[in-house]
């Protein structure tokens, strides 16, 4: 294989493929990244097993071939070169790197050790639309868990019907739901992808179009952006019915401005580190309180200004309140993630999520539980 490529390509591809790797001592493989001569262009790619990416830049090819190469060597030496191209040359497992006056040989190991991975999708792979698509998954994916040892909540669920793609994830404590409409489709689909792969999906895929493409025997989803393709395993298993634990009516709604309420929760956030982040939603029937309580640092107790709608006044305790609690943690990250002037928060009772809605934004549902208070 000898060809030149464009340094600033190069290094480019080269720092998304990186991400890819993985270094297990069983697999080094794993931890080098694959340059091939495909199509008149040079594939770069890399995989870790769970996901994979494969890139293609402009190249002049003299002949072909492929090899793999230390995904960090490459990338730190990629990294500090200063020319306007890079040539590439192989001979055996070895591969010469030459940009301006700077010169080096690495040593590779034969691609045919290298895993397989989709370098395209199928001709029946779906469009979706890449802005909505931008917008949507952030306001979804904070919500993913971490624990592995529920896999099925380490995903985001997508379901496509007809006209719609929803996307839902939730760790137990919360959940996030957001409705995408697209062009309509005769499939129906509904499965778990990694978090890993939605979040460099959305760090690549900025304003270009993304093709999907789920390959249901191989249990493979695959996006292509551009001259990029990323495919991942999907997450088997049965993600909870999150339909059942959606409140269908409420008893008591709060209309308050989101700014208002960030700053509030933030506030309370200093005193709630120290008591397990709770603060305390202090309702009547006419005011609004935050209260965040702390043995090392002491309490605080902030009013805001609120429109109240009451449906229940046996809801009330005998103080004329109703008390409720949550993680503030949870509902800061929430207000973070939206950009409407007002939020609606529903309750039905002390033990039920509360769920908080952004009224610019009605394809957008999220539900926060309560933390239980001691008597």
């Amino acid at each position: 294989m000898k060809l030149r490529v464009s340094r600033k390509s190069f290094f480019d591809a080269l720092s998304i493929t990186s991400r890819f790797t993985s270094y297990k001592a069983q697999l080094p493989i794993l931890g080098n990244i694959l340059l091939e001569t495909k199509n008149n262009k040079l594939n770069i790619s890399a995989t870790n097993l769970e996901m994979s990416v494969c890139l293609a830049i402009a190249a002049k090819i003299e002949s072909e071939g492929k090899i793999t190469v230390p995904a960090k060597t490459i990338h730190d030496v990629a990294s500090n070169l200063s020319g306007e191209s890079v040539d590439l040359e192989v001979d055996k497992e070895q591969i010469f790197l030459k940009c301006g006056s700077f010169s080096s040989k690495l040593l590779g190991i034969v691609a045919s050790d290298f895993p397989p991975i989709p370098a395209s999708v199928s001709k029946n792979a779906l469009e979706i639309p890449s802005e909505t698509f931008l917008e949507s998954l952030p306001k979804v994916l904070y919500c993913v868990s971490s624990d592995e040892t529920r896999p099925t909540l380490t995903g985001v669920l997508m379901i496509l019907f007809k006209d719609l793609v929803s996307w839902v994830a939730t760790d137990g404590f919360r959940l996030s739901k957001k409705d995408m409409p697209m062009k309509e489709s005769s499939r129906e689909t509904k499965i778990i992808i990694p978090k890993g792969v939605l979040s460099e999906l959305i760090r690549i895929a900025k304003e270009q179009k993304i093709v999907l493409d789920y390959k249901k025997d191989e249990k493979q989803i695959v996006f292509q952006v551009g001259e990029a393709v990323l495919s991942s395993r999907v997450i088997e298993g049965e993600f909870p019915d999150f339909e059942k634990i959606i409140p269908q009516t409420y008893k008591l709604k709060l209309d308050v401005d989101r700014n208002e309420l960030s700053q509030a929760i933030k506030l309370a956030s200093v005193f709630a580190r120290d008591a397990a982040n709770v603060v305390k939603f202090i309702i009547s029937e006419k005011t609004f309180k935050l209260n965040a309580e702390s043995s090392q640092s002491g309490d605080q107790e902030n009013s805001l200004d609120v429109k109240i709608e009451s449906k229940d006044s046996q809801l009330f305790d005998e103080k004329g309140e109703f008390v409720i609690a949550f993680n503030c943690k949870y509902v800061e990250d929430y207000l973070n993630c939206v950009e409407g002037e007002n939020i609606e928060i529903k309750f039905n009772d002390v033990n039920s999520p509360g769920v908080f809605l952004d009224t610019s934004d009605e394809k957008l549902l999220h539900l926060i539980m309560p933390v239980r208070l001691q008597s």
